[in-house]
Formats: structure tokens, sequence, C-alpha cells
């Protein structure tokens, strides 16, 4: 096996809780060889979450939160959004574009793509503030701890 490059630390920074339609969706960018991703990246990332924010069916019990990761990669861009539901499962949705083409974002979730290195350690985290602030939490699930937990790291 050999590789294109070695491994280097990406950073991830929580760009902002952004608010739409009754939902809080905590807003990271992680980038290759930038501190951030293009700011035309995360606008075409939030259009593609946009409609999993519109009422969705209520045979899936949601909590109007989630996360949304904007990946400005190496060789194409990567977005996914997450939603919590059920008390413990996630909802995943992937889409990746070319990096020269950031607004041509494709669904790609049924590819069985999931997320590459970096973008599983924000998934971690995510899943750990989950954990300790809403289904392990003594006083009791707690939305807004769990929205102030917050990820900023270079990993």
């Amino acid at each position: 096996m050999e590789l294109i490059e070695l491994y280097q630390p990406r950073p991830i920074r929580f760009l902002e809780l952004w608010s739409q339609i009754g939902w809080r969706v905590k807003t990271y960018g992680i980038a290759y060889q930038h501190s951030l991703p293009r700011p035309e990246l995360v606008v075409a990332a939030k259009k593609i979450a946009l409609p999993y924010l519109a009422p969705t069916s209520e045979d899936i019990r949601h909590y109007h939160v989630g996360f949304l990761g904007v990946h400005d990669g190496r060789g194409a861009n990567f977005v996914f959004f997450d939603y919590w539901a059920d008390e413990n499962e996630l909802h995943h949705h992937v889409y990746v574009s070319p990096s020269d083409q950031p607004q041509e974002l494709q669904y790609v979730t049924p590819s069985g793509l999931i997320a590459c290195v970096w973008d599983l350690r924000l998934m971690a985290f995510e899943r750990q503030a989950w954990v300790e602030n809403v289904l392990a939490n003594p006083a009791g699930p707690n939305l807004e701890a769990y929205l102030d937990c917050r990820l900023n790291e270079d990993v």
C-alpha cells in the first residue's frame, strides 16, 4: 500500500450554532491546509441540510438538534448532516463535491461512504457529548448542555 501523503492533523473548528425552522445545528468546519473551509462551501452545506430541517415524519422522534460537518478536503469536499432521534440514534447524510466546485454537492449516502478519519473524530466527539449531556446525565437530559459542548482542535 502506498499513501498519497502522510497523515497531517487538520483543524476542526466550531463555526456557529445555526438556528433554522426551530432547529439548532452545531456547525463545524474542517479544512485541508487552511484554518477554515471556504465560505461558499459552508453556504452550500447549509443549503443541502435545509430540507432535513423541514417537518419530519411523526414516526421519527427527534429533538430538533444535530450537527453539520463542512470538510474542505484535499481532493473533494465532504459535507455531512447528522441529527439525533429516538433517544440514541444518529441519522447521517453525506454529500460530496469536487474540490473546485463546492456548490455541486451530490448525495452519496447510498454508496456506503460514511466519513474520513477527521470526520470520524467530530462524530465521536458529538457521540460523547450526547451520551454525557443527554443519555447519562444524572440530572436528566440537557439539550442546552449538549449544544454548549463544542469541538475545537487540530486532529
